[in-house]
């Protein structure tokens, strides 16, 4: 079999865990110990996990996060999803073709774990281990309850430098950085109680709460106050073929690649140009993809304009203005339609282009995970909510939302916070906040000297720089860190580089006249690439937008473990262009928008899959729509959109999309009902012993 595996990353140290042999229909392959199913199989180029019974469609996965039911495997002669299992020694997994016999149904009688507890805390992401750190100094009886084996959220999938505020949120740290921090003090607290790889399944109306405990115990839990700090889930789109193996929400790309060291993709489409496509292009091309382009349907890219600079720089086409038409392949994305939209996203006739590729990555936006909080409240439960189950927001905001709300419930349970509640919640409005006004990119231009040059042209939250100037050069507005840097007394700086491998969004450099060569400057320029990635030829240097600037030989590159994985290479450049050098061209990422040829004839669409469960077409349920159908509970009686195992958590948002479109009122809509059981599980762990 092929081997898949990342073996050399530039941030992301390799892992040397143990093999473990498994059986995969009978066929033996290597896993590594404590990984997924999921990611055992694709590091052995599987991408194929089941063929639907319904259309005999293959399905490999999507979400990589329990949330959507397409990676269903056969292990052992019971069915799991393959994103949530860890590989086990001489395991043996098998497709999901049809409805197969089951052989290892386990039926037996079990004793149903119960306790009554203080706080309950569902989620242990970055609002949810904040909110344990700081209700711990409040009451001893916490239990933190999460689904993976490792806290920390989607903090773990993060290898950039986060932005935001160093004092509040670590700012200037790497996500994956952050989350061990949070965990390791939660884990050293002596007063929480944590259940890991213990999914939170329903809430009931007598106030207690049901959890699968270390995915083999049923436990019913009876909080005083619970929290729930769920996170948010992938959305997902409606085109032409979306349901083919390769297609992938960010966060379970980034979990491939960042997490596991899988590479999940040769020839990469990024559908979706805010913070988090962005983000997962840059991590793509770290692992040595080929991102042939982000499509965003908007004018202009909604994430934050350094994450956009960065892919520029690099070499990657970005398209406005488009959409993706459709994913075209035999049981595996093997190319893609995108087409031009107007100004009401509609397709313009005749600016089809197609373009090979393997893996389309959607980063559509993220739905909160609040049908628990929602039914908990509806039972009279004393309920709070932080992080993306409350608002979706920048992890660095989730973090100030758990102390937050911590705070908040420590008024419920009669103590005076210690924190600034008031001050937190002015922080947290500035971390959440949308990109702010961009302007024009301006230069020191005083051609003396040593000094950095600030690249960040827009007002985002971010202030790490400020914090590592030895001299204290570099200026921050403290009370709106969204204001852009500035530095005072120039002249006094050393040319140190610590700005420079610290910045979060790599938008400084730093230019030296004091040699002063042939008309030249020594530009230094923060690198997160291998030499090895870079090349051995000259390098084509290039401006904020992307611009070539030249090429040029590399002078020194330079590693220093004091900097986080973060690089230096340094350029003699003329003085006319120093400033202006931003950064440089992959050599091996060098895609153009024309890569995407027009399509001149009309193509054969595959089905737009509303519902993945179940797989109920857009056209079904448009039909029953005009039909005059309205309520969600009827388009699932009919079509049974909405009633498999992920219980509508996928095709719910892509249902009131199209009754949007077809110009159904508000007030007509009546949404799904939500059942208490919430995620599928066994039906043996509820087989109380008696």
């Amino acid at each position: 079999m092929i081997d898949k595996r990342i073996e050399n990353h530039p941030i992301l140290e390799t892992k040397n865990q143990q093999k473990i042999p498994f059986y995969w229909d009978n066929q033996l392959l290597f896993g590594k110990q404590g990984e997924t199913i999921s990611s055992a199989l694709i590091a052995n180029d599987i991408h194929i996990f089941n063929y639907h019974p319904k259309t005999n469609k293959a399905q490999g996965i999507f979400c990589a996060n329990g949330q959507c039911a397409q990676c269903m495997v056969v292990v052992n002669g019971s069915t799991a999803k393959a994103c949530m299992t860890t590989i086990e020694e001489d395991m043996r997994i098998e497709q999901l073709i049809g409805y197969p016999k089951l052989t290892n149904q386990n039926s037996s009688n079990r004793k149903i774990i119960e306790k009554n507890i203080d706080i309950l805390i569902v989620g242990g992401g970055p609002a949810g281990l904040s909110a344990a750190i700081e209700l711990s100094k409040y009451t001893d009886s916490i239990l933190l309850v999460d689904d993976k084996n490792e806290l920390g959220g989607k903090l773990t999938l993060q290898t950039h430098r986060f932005f935001g505020s160093s004092k509040n949120v670590y700012a200037g740290k790497r996500g994956f950085e952050i989350g061990k921090i949070l965990a390791n003090e939660v884990n050293q607290l002596g007063n929480v109680d944590i259940w890991k790889n213990s999914t939170c399944v329903a809430v009931f109306s007598d106030h207690k709460i049901g959890v699968l405990k270390n995915n083999s115990e049923y436990a019913l839990i009876q909080p005083k106050i619970v929290l729930f700090a769920t996170g948010a889930r992938e959305r997902s789109l409606k085109f032409s073929g979306n349901y083919l193996p390769g297609i992938y929400g960010a966060g379970a790309f980034q979990t491939l690649v960042n997490r596991d060291l899988v590479k999940p993709a040769s020839k990469l489409l990024i559908v979706g140009g805010g913070n988090v496509g962005l983000i997962a292009a840059y991590h793509a091309l770290q692992a040595n993809i080929e991102v042939i382009g982000l499509i965003e349907a908007s004018s202009e890219c909604g994430g934050y304009k350094v994450h956009l600079d960065k892919l520029k720089r690099l070499g990657v086409p970005i398209l406005t203005s488009h959409t993706i038409k459709e994913a075209i392949g035999n049981e595996r994305v093997e190319k893609v339609i995108i087409a031009e939209v107007d100004k009401n996203y509609k397709i313009i006739e005749n600016t089809t282009k197609s373009i090979s590729c393997d893996t389309i990555l959607l980063a559509v936006g993220l739905s909160s995970i609040n049908e628990f909080a929602v039914k908990a409240r509806s039972f009279g439960m004393t309920v709070f909510e932080a992080g993306d189950s409350r608002e979706i927001a920048e992890a660095s905001a989730a973090i100030l939302s758990g102390k937050i709300v911590a705070s908040k419930i420590s008024n419920q349970l009669g103590k005076n916070p210690i924190n600034d509640l008031q001050e937190l919640e002015k922080q947290f409005e500035i971390l959440k906040s949308k990109p702010g006004e961009i302007f024009e990119e301006s230069f020191p231009n005083l051609k003396t000297n040593v000094y950095p040059v600030f690249h960040c042209s827009q007002e985002i939250p971010c202030d790490p720089c400020s914090n590592v100037c030895p001299f204290e050069l570099i200026k921050i507005d403290q009370n709106d860190i969204r204001k852009r840097p500035y530095i005072e007394n120039i002249e006094k700086c050393i040319g140190c580089g610590k700005c420079l491998v610290t910045c979060s969004g790599l938008a400084i450099s730093v230019v030296d006249y004091r040699k002063n060569e042939n008309d030249s400057a020594l530009v230094s320029l923060p690198c997160e690439f291998s030499r090895e990635q870079l090349g051995n030829d000259d390098v084509v240097i290039v401006d904020i937008n992307g611009l070539e600037l030249g090429e040029f030989k590399p002078i020194k590159f330079i590693e220093n473990k004091n900097n986080n994985k973060t690089k230096i290479i340094q350029f003699y450049l003329p003085q006319e262009i120093a400033e202006k050098a931003v950064g440089f061209r992959l050599p091996y990422y060098s895609g153009k928008k024309e890569d995407f040829q027009t399509v001149t004839k009309n193509i054969e669409e595959n089905e737009s899959i509303v519902c993945r469960c179940e797989q109920v077409s857009e056209e079904e349920i448009r039909q029953l729509i005009r039909s005059g159908i309205t309520d969600f509970n009827q388009i699932k009686a009919i079509s049974r959109a909405g009633i498999g195992a992920c219980q509508a958590k996928t095709c719910e948002s892509i249902i009131l999309q199209i009754m949007n479109e077809e110009k159904v009122p508000k007030e007509a809509i009546t949404k799904f009902t939500k059942r208490p059981l919430f995620v599928d599980i066994p039906m043996s762990n509820f087989n109380k012993e008696e």
